[in-house]
């Protein structure tokens, strides 16, 4: 068995500039103001849209990512319905034939060495082996991941357009979110904080 930590990346081939002047090149349409558009106009431009509520403009543009998480935030996440998900499946993967046979998320809310972390950690072997046990049984993947637990590692490729990406990021890093999914979205909220502010610098909740 194997404990991961959850990590993301983007997949998008990001061009700041570029996204900004697309969606102000949009906006502007609707005020029939495209020739006051200058170098430099599209982050304040973009920045005035978001602030007075005309957010359907930034639906123009889309970011995809790969996550890596457990399923418990992978089965909260897939509930967003302006998104597009593709998932790693357990019922085509077979876990038994995969390197170290089940890989899982570490929990951020146990310590380490703690009694809590010993008691998840001794669930996670007892499921590991019920899964290879049934495998070697001869079940197939989709029969023997009816024991697989919520910490099991997934990868979920999601692509949603902007507006449903502050949606996302500010319903799921608030501090009334799971802690799990907080933990992961947080650290999106920050990149994306950090390369599109224009769009994302809102904060939490």
């Amino acid at each position: 068995m194997e404990i991961v930590a959850p990590e993301f990346e983007i997949l998008t081939p990001l061009d700041p500039p570029g996204i900004l002047a697309r969606l102000e090149r949009a906006g502007r349409i609707c005020y029939r103001s495209e020739g006051r558009a200058t170098e430099g106009s599209s982050g304040p431009f973009v920045r005035a849209l978001i602030h007075r509520g005309h957010h359907s403009v930034i639906e123009h543009e889309n970011l995809s990512l790969r996550l890596v998480c457990d399923r418990g935030v992978s089965h909260e996440l897939v509930r967003h319905r302006l998104a597009s998900f593709s998932q790693e499946s357990t019922r085509y993967v077979n876990y038994g034939r995969q390197g170290p046979g089940l890989v899982v998320v570490r929990p951020l809310f146990f310590e380490e060495n703690s009694e809590k972390y010993t008691l998840w950690l001794k669930a996670m072997k007892a499921a590991e082996a019920a899964y290879l046990a049934l495998i070697e049984a001869g079940a197939t993947a989709q029969e023997a991941r009816s024991v697989l637990p919520h910490s099991l590692k997934t990868e979920i490729i999601i692509t949603a357009n902007m507006r449903q990406w502050r949606h996302i990021l500010a319903l799921r890093s608030s501090p009334a979110a799971h802690p799990q999914m907080r933990e992961i979205m947080s650290l999106i909220l920050a990149r994306f904080q950090e390369i599109l502010p224009e769009i994302f610098d809102f904060g939490p909740g």
